[in-house]
């Protein structure tokens, strides 16, 4: 049995529109983050949901063998977590009482507050514990979000833009934990990025998609070529390595 995630011809979309038709991916590995790359509007949030059965979807999505298309979505939802870009406005709880909630959503969880002590400090935002969630920046809700996440301990983890309110420092700071966490719990996470430099630094494994359909998957060094981000993004890129050896995408113009 194949361990992981595998998607097999999946369609889905809102409404009557389909935005991914019939995507096949190879099984998407624990212990590894995979991150989506594509331009707006290339299905990569559609996948997330899907994948987390917020959308109507068709195909196969298998992870060790269970088909979560054939399974009760309280099923699903006990291994996979979902954090959208941003958290839902208006809701007045404070950030330690928030991740209580989350921590008991899953598998009626005893509250282990040292556990949410625990996620904070890792993230950086102790000092925010008692502080009010609608009364948070943009970048502060999004931390917050991860450590709902996180303290659920899932199987499958989704993270659509978690960086895009981040400040340089706390976005290395979040992918180098995320990495951590995934190793340590063998989860599989998804991350969806618009930072291709992020990808290659953090990402074990890319999925490129566009207009819905799947350009390339593999290790990033494979997948973020000038042929792919001539074809993705239309732009002419090339891959340097800077003094530590780290390679990073530069952008010389467009095609």
């Amino acid at each position: 049995m194949t361990k992981g995630l595998t998607v097999s011809h999946l369609t889905t979309g809102y409404g009557h529109k389909n935005i991914i038709t019939d995507l096949n991916l190879s099984t998407l590995p624990k212990n590894k983050v995979v991150a989506l790359l594509g331009p707006n509007g290339s299905g990569k949030s559609t996948l997330l949901r899907a994948l987390a059965g917020l959308n109507k979807a068709t195909g196969k999505i298998v992870y060790d063998g269970l088909d979560f298309m054939q399974c009760p979505f309280v099923e699903r939802a006990r291994r996979v977590v979902y954090l959208p870009q941003s958290l839902p406005a208006g809701v007045h709880l404070r950030v330690l009482e928030s991740v209580i909630v989350a921590q008991r959503a899953s598998n009626f969880q005893a509250t282990d507050e040292n556990a949410i002590l625990d996620v904070l400090a890792r993230l950086g935002i102790t000092h925010l514990t008692l502080s009010y969630l609608d009364e948070l920046s943009g970048g502060q809700k999004q931390l917050v979000g991860l450590a709902q996440s996180l303290i659920r301990k899932p199987d499958i983890l989704l993270l659509d833009e978690p960086l895009s309110a981040l400040d340089l420092n706390y976005q290395f700071h979040v992918m180098d934990m995320v990495k951590k966490e995934t190793v340590q719990r063998d989860m599989v996470t998804v991350i969806v990025v618009h930072d291709i430099n992020i990808a290659l630094r953090h990402a074990d494994y890319i999925v490129m998609l566009k207009h819905g359909g799947l350009i390339a998957e593999g290790i990033p060094c494979e997948v973020i070529t000038p042929e792919n981000l001539a074809t993705v993004y239309g732009v002419q890129g090339r891959i340097e390595y800077c003094s530590r050896g780290y390679p990073q995408v530069l952008v010389d113009g467009l095609i």
